[in-house]
């Protein structure tokens, strides 16, 4: 019988590695809209008002900043999911008073902008459209595109209201990840985590995976290259992405899944590290 993880299976902090400290936490101030929650010399956690860490920063020694166009595995973006359209467009009526570069798409899923940090770590800031919009064609795959968004919709779904930062509701939706092959993340992902495969989009050279129906809390791709080298340890981008349990029996399960198939666990004071096939960094807890 095939394990399949627990559809209120989350995800939650994305801990990234970075140059400049204090630069990086007024970009995420001021143009993404998070606010600090805690701070040392060299870390930063991230969050919305009240809530949990949502991004954690550490600045490392002698860091070698991520080329735009990279050639290993790891970070390809990771994805803030806001509440509602309104709060889109706030954060697109942000973006655009910072100057910053913003790419964008209609995946039909949802509406999405993307842009990246002083660090070259991709950032996508989206919100969902209702599940009850989203289709899914004859192999069961959630049917996605990347047509023009609706600028002046989103604008004028922000109203006049002024910009208080990302809204109470606000996520980690997904993270996009960079891999060495995806039969490797399939089996890792798939077969062992038990993520749902949502969208096996071969002529993207990708593979979406989900717990409980959701369009994707993964993305996979192989753009890198197959059989990519991970990241040196001084350059710029993810450390670990959080997948989080509904509860502490759910996670003991999966940990225990992990060390039997021969994956790499290591414990630590609120949950576990583990490692894919790709060398990307997964901490697994739960919130119960």
């Amino acid at each position: 019988m095939d394990y399949h993880i627990p559809g209120d299976t989350v995800l939650g902090a994305v801990k990234l590695k970075i140059s400049d400290l204090q630069r990086s936490i007024a970009f995420y101030e001021e143009t993404v809209g998070l606010q600090v929650k805690e701070r040392t010399a060299t870390t930063a956690s991230l969050s919305i008002e009240g809530g949990e860490p949502l991004v954690l920063l550490e600045q490392i020694p002698n860091a070698v900043i991520t080329p735009p166009r990279r050639r290993t595995t790891g970070l390809y973006h990771f994805a803030i999911l806001l509440p509602n359209r309104p709060s889109l467009g706030q954060a697109l009526k942000r973006l655009i008073a910072s100057g910053i570069a913003i790419g964008q798409a209609d995946h039909l899923v949802s509406e999405a902008l993307y842009i990246s940090d002083p660090d070259n770590n991709g950032i996508e800031i989206y919100a969902d459209r209702p599940r009850s919009q989203w289709k899914k064609d004859a192999n069961g795959d959630y049917v996605m595109a990347s047509d023009p968004i609706d600028w002046e919709g989103l604008l004028a779904a922000a109203g006049d209201l002024p910009d208080q930062g990302m809204p109470s509701g606000t996520i980690i939706g997904h993270v996009h990840l960079h891999t060495i092959g995806l039969p490797e993340s399939r089996a890792f992902y798939h077969h062992l985590l038990g993520f749902e495969i949502v969208g096996d989009y071969q002529a993207m050279r990708a593979l979406f995976v989900a717990a409980g129906g959701y369009h994707h809390h993964l993305g996979l791709n192989i753009w890198a290259g197959i059989g990519a080298p991970p990241s040196a340890a001084d350059m710029t981008g993810l450390d670990y992405f959080t997948i989080i349990y509904p509860n502490g029996e759910t996670l003991a399960a999966a940990v225990k899944r992990l060390q039997e198939n021969g994956a790499p666990v290591q414990e630590t004071d609120d949950g576990y590290l583990t490692t894919d096939p790709s060398g990307i960094r997964i901490r697994l807890t739960s919130n119960l």
